[in-house]
């Protein structure tokens, strides 16, 4: 159980949360959260945007009845925190490029982050892709050397996917495939990197409920991901 610290209307869909929270998580990891007893059923599954071992943030989008709930939590109010959960992102180092869509762009703040902190000599680009309106410009301009934001075109379309070591993406999954088979054109598909989203139950992979298909069989997105090697889940 964490308190709320603020929760920060970003646009008409989009809230960013904080809430106290004395843990250390790592980048691509997600929680399980909920601020309701009984109904809806379900915690939501949501990405870690930032931590500092005190506090931690996280970026959701409006979209059913459970982030309805967390849209009118206030300072103060008391929300459920089960986590950290998943597995992260891989260490690297080199030119690292980061290629996100809407929500999907809430873990790629921490991961650029932490890459920069384990290394500052990384070069770090982050690709942002929004529908209508860009979000969090400055924030992840200060945590990285180049930032391209693209507001209702095709954001895969900005990034020369060959120029770059290691490439980590999350957002919708038609654009992670996109990115992929452009990766896959120029021979470096091994070098993406993606976070897969998912319906989930429970979290800690007990239900089967977000298991997904891969190359080395099913998976749970909860437990074995929801970091992934994007040619283990694209070339199936």
């Amino acid at each position: 159980m964490g308190n709320i610290i603020s929760n920060e209307k970003l646009s008409k869909d989009f809230y960013l949360l904080k809430a106290k929270e004395e843990k250390e998580v790592k980048m691509g990891q997600f929680y399980m959260l909920r601020s309701w007893d009984y109904y809806p059923l379900l915690s939501r599954p949501i990405s870690i945007y930032d931590s500092d071992g005190k506090t931690i943030s996280f970026l959701y989008k409006v979209v059913g009845e459970g982030t309805e709930l967390f849209a009118k939590l206030k300072p103060g109010d008391e929300i459920t925190l089960q986590g950290p959960l998943g597995e992260s992102f891989p260490e690297v180092e080199g030119k690292i490029a980061m290629v996100g869509g809407g929500v999907g762009i809430a873990p790629l703040y921490l991961a650029s982050k932490t890459l920069k902190e384990l290394n500052p000599e990384n070069k770090i680009d982050i690709y942002l892709g929004f529908s209508d309106v860009a979000l969090l410009e400055e924030e992840y301009g200060k945590v990285c050397d180049n930032l391209k934001i693209n507001v209702g075109g095709f954001v895969t379309d900005d990034i020369e996917v060959e120029n770059y070591d290691h490439i980590f993406t999350c957002g919708p999954e038609i654009m992670m495939k996109v990115l992929y088979e452009k990766c896959k054109r120029v021979g470096v598909e091994d070098r993406l990197t993606v976070s897969m989203e998912s319906r989930m139950a429970c979290g800690v992979g007990a239900c089967f409920g977000c298991t997904c298909k891969t190359t080395e069989g099913n998976k749970k997105v909860c437990k074995d991901g929801p970091i992934f090697s994007a040619k283990e889940v694209f070339e199936i």
